[in-house]
Order: C-alpha cells, then sequence, then structure tokens
C-alpha cells in the first residue's frame, strides 16, 4: 500500500499545493495526447516524477496492484469480436489499440499519483485542499481525505490479517466461493468495528470543523514546480501541436 515515507527527496520539498497542480496538469496533458508519441513523452515524464520522488516504479506499480486487472481487461474485451448473427466470435487486434493506450495513460497518470502519495503527509494533503477549495465544502473534503489516507490501510491490512489467518486454519482449501465469504464477512465486521472506534475518538476530541493545520509555503524548488506545471498545461491546451 502506497503510503507517506519521511525523506529529503525534491518532491518531498514540494508544497503539497504544487504536487496537486502538478498532477491535474499531467492528467490533462494526458488525456489531451493519447498516442504513441504523446504516451512516449509523457512516460519519459512520469520517470522524472518518480525520480523526484525516490519512488521506484516498480514499487509504484505494486501499489496499484488491484487495479491492473481493470486496466487490462479493455484492451483485451475489445480484441474479441462477437457478432450477434451468425452467434459467432472472432478476434479484432486491431480494436484493441485504443483501448490499450487508454489504459496506459491511466497507469501513467497513477504513478504519477503515487509520488505525491509518497511524499506527502496526509496533514500536508488535508490544508492544501483547505487552502485551494474554500469554505466548508473545501474542510469537508479536507477531512474526506486524511480519513481516506488514513482508514484504507488499515482496513487492507486487516484483509490481509484475515487472510492469514485463514490460510493457517487451512481455509485455502474451501472452496472459492466460501473463501470470498469467511474473508468478506470478516473485513466488513472490522470495518464496521473500525468506524465505531473512529467516531468515538472524534467525540472524545472534541472534532471541530476548524482545526489547526500545518502552516504552508511556497519555496524555491516551487519554482521550477510551477514551470513543470505551465508546460504540461500548455501542452494540453495545444493539443497535438507540441507532441
Amino acid at each position: 500500500m502506497l503510503t507517506y515515507h519521511p525523506g529529503d527527496s525534491f518532491a518531498h520539498r514540494l508544497d503539497p499545493r504544487t504536487k496537486l497542480l502538478a498532477q491535474a496538469a499531467f492528467a490533462a496533458a494526458a488525456f489531451a495526447h493519447t498516442t504513441p508519441r504523446g504516451l512516449a513523452v509523457l512516460t519519459a515524464t512520469a520517470g522524472v516524477f518518480l525520480a523526484a520522488g525516490w519512488l521506484s516504479p516498480v514499487r509504484a506499480i505494486r501499489g496499484y496492484l488491484p487495479a491492473l486487472p481493470f486496466l487490462a481487461a479493455g484492451p483485451l474485451l475489445a480484441v474479441v469480436d462477437v457478432e450477434l448473427r451468425p452467434l459467432a466470435v472472432g478476434v479484432d487486434s486491431a480494436a484493441a489499440v485504443d483501448p490499450l493506450l487508454a489504459s496506459y495513460r491511466v497507469l501513467l497518470i497513477l504513478l504519477v499519483s503515487a509520488v505525491y502519495l509518497h511524499t506527502t503527509p496526509v496533514r500536508d494533503s488535508r490544508a492544501a485542499i483547505q487552502r485551494l477549495v474554500p469554505g466548508r465544502v473545501g474542510r469537508l473534503l479536507g477531512i474526506g481525505v486524511a480519513l481516506v489516507f488514513r482508514f484504507v490501510p488499515l482496513l487492507r491490512a486487516d484483509l490481509r490479517r484475515v487472510r492469514e489467518a485463514s490460510k493457517v486454519r487451512l481455509g485455502d482449501e474451501r472452496p472459492l466461493r466460501e473463501r470470498m465469504r469467511i474473508v468478506g464477512s470478516a473485513g466488513i465486521r472490522r470495518a464496521f468495528g473500525r468506524a465505531d472506534r473512529l467516531a468515538l475518538a472524534l467525540r472524545a476530541r472534541c472534532f471541530a470543523w476548524n482545526p489547526t493545520l500545518p502552516e504552508l509555503r511556497f519555496g524555491r524548488a516551487d519554482a521550477l514546480g510551477f514551470v513543470v506545471v505551465a508546460a504540461l498545461v500548455g501542452g494540453a491546451l495545444v493539443g497535438g501541436a507540441l507532441l
């Protein structure tokens, strides 16, 4: 699971607002240039993002393993050409090109977002969102992001422990449907238990809409970050002319 790891990389020193803008600009450029040439340039750009955060691409991809089957399903399904009239199934390899490019585009966006998760503390993410989106809506979004970043790794760890406990008890010899029922029911019980404890902890700490958040300041490193953002936004606006 991708979580924050303290470090002294270039991405660690950037203001979280700069990194959020860079993610959005990269996504815009990726959707504007879903061509082999455009994605080749964006692949190199994603590599620069990973290097800036001292994050291995293997580790980043491993953090998104649950999403990879869905990315692969689009091109695979597009290859199969079903004709209802003779009820025959054929294979059209050319039909998989566009879905394959689209899936690879999403993968690049996920890699860039992995750098943000790896280099940004949860409190800084919440502070950045609440400063970018004013009012109660921003506070609500900031709270939601903070809870998700803290809660999802715990739920995944609970599911992993349930699977390990089931395997020790020879649960892997049960039918697949039975294993899914056991792991799913145990995971749901633990999720509701954590939610109840979270609600109690928030009440005990007098949870407020306007807590004291860390101070955010743009530094010299952010100047280069804004240059990257401007280049990505310009590439997205110009369209295929630059790539």
